[in-house]
């Protein structure tokens, strides 16, 4: 049942705010405009990032859950499923409980480079050089199907590898974990909602104006918080072509011996000219990135580099509060992969439904030596599973553990 006493999150479009360009200026964690950001590359000093002191990701600091963090949690996973109830009141199907906006699922390969120092051979995956079979999506981030893609929003892109060896977390049922590395991406660097106590508090929020786009009351709500400019940040971002975005991690990861965050650069020419096409709210259709997508996938290889930046100082590079970028000139990317995806049709209908109505990504689906790690992450393992049950339970479906990229249909 739907709690009546909470306004819908899924805005009618006579509702909706008049629409205005971002400012790419306004806003320092999230608003850099997509050409800065696919100007920062690898250092490629491999010699001198050897020599550099990383933190291990079992030190002492690194995760600190702060008291009633549990509660928090809870009260999240409690906050997604009535985002969901609202989904099923309003559409008789229900989905994720953010991402839930598909514009594209393609397959491709993700190949991890030779030769890397060891420092960056961290983990079963870039212990050695190989390729693995990915199957990726890309998607929009708040959590309403209909939420029309002339509105500037983040924008998330997501990876299963298969074929993946090694020690992998259980699946908290008899299910045994397929060889699958799940990895998801976000295409601002920091995420706003940067701890399980931060999140509560936005959702309550969103919740309570019944919106998750910007709108003078949500302004008057965020202008009361400390961190307004993380908060407003991302109504503020550009909203071009999808394959120009760079993709970010946002929240920190154990990297075997080390912890990393990590991106995707895009990495043809065309991909990055891709980054002056900008959708305008007068000019295009509510499903433009879709469309653009598909005849940019169906004329051109895209390929993406896999980059990542090790922890060194936590004072600078904080893991359980994911709000703060951290600095790429001080602490620099560098490159241990390659993502390449040929041409082929983006927008399948049965793999579209497919992948809505039975999968799962989840950064909890993988090997032990990239662990999750901190506030975001330890919610992400309570909210994902219970997000995904009340998902399969209203929609009737059940949820498949692919094993094989050629499961994915097409």
């Amino acid at each position: 049942m739907v709690n009546k006493t909470l306004k819908s999150i899924f805005t009618a479009p006579h509702q909706l705010p008049p629409q205005r360009t971002p400012s790419s200026g306004s806003a320092v964690q999230r608003g850099k405009t997509v050409k800065n950001e696919l100007s920062i590359e690898s250092s490629g000093d491999y010699s001198e990032m050897s020599a550099r002191n990383y933190v291990r990701w079992d030190a002492a600091g690194v995760e600190n859950p702060p008291p009633g963090e549990q509660a928090d949690i809870e009260a999240v996973a409690e906050q997604i499923n009535q985002q969901q109830r609202q989904q099923f009141d309003n559409h008789r199907h229900v989905y994720t409980g953010t991402h839930c906006r598909t514009h594209g699922i393609v397959k491709g390969t993700f190949i991890v480079h030779d030769g890397l120092p060891a420092h960056l051979r961290q983990g079963e995956l870039f212990a050695q050089a190989g390729s693995y079979p990915a199957a990726c999506r890309y998607s929009t981030e708040p959590g309403d199907p209909g939420f029309s893609d002339t509105i500037p929003a983040p924008r998330g892109f997501s990876i299963k590898l298969f074929n993946v060896q090694g020690d992998f977390f259980p699946t908290g049922s008899d299910v045994q974990h397929p060889q699958t590395q799940d990895i998801e991406f976000n295409s601002t660097p920091a995420i706003e909602l940067a701890d399980a106590k931060t999140t509560r508090e936005i959702f309550d929020i969103r919740m309570g104006l019944g919106t998750l786009v910007e709108t003078k009351e949500m302004d008057q709500e965020l202008e009361k918080r400390s961190d307004t400019e993380l908060q407003k940040a991302r109504f503020q971002v550009p909203n071009p072509h999808l394959a120009s975005l760079r993709q970010h991690s946002q929240t920190s990861y154990r990297f075997g011996d080390y912890v990393f965050k990590y991106c995707l650069v895009p990495n043809t020419e065309t991909q990055t000219k891709l980054a002056d096409q900008m959708i305008k709210p007068e000019a295009h259709e509510s499903d433009q990135h879709h469309r653009w997508l598909q005849n940019f996938h169906a004329n051109y290889d895209a390929e993406y580099l896999f980059q990542v930046q090790l922890l060194e100082n936590l004072g600078e590079q904080p893991v359980e509060y994911s709000g703060t970028e951290w600095d790429s000139e001080k602490y620099p990317w560098q490159t241990v992969a390659t993502l390449k995806i040929p041409k082929q049709e983006a927008f399948d209908l049965e793999r579209k439904a497919f992948w809505e109505d039975h999968m799962r990504l989840d950064p909890w689906h993988g090997l032990k030596s990239y662990q999750p790690l901190g506030s975001s992450n330890r919610l992400r393992r309570v909210v994902y599973p219970a997000s995904s049950a009340l998902r399969r339970k209203l929609n009737g479906r059940k949820e498949i553990w692919v094993r094989s990229i050629d499961e994915i249909p097409n």
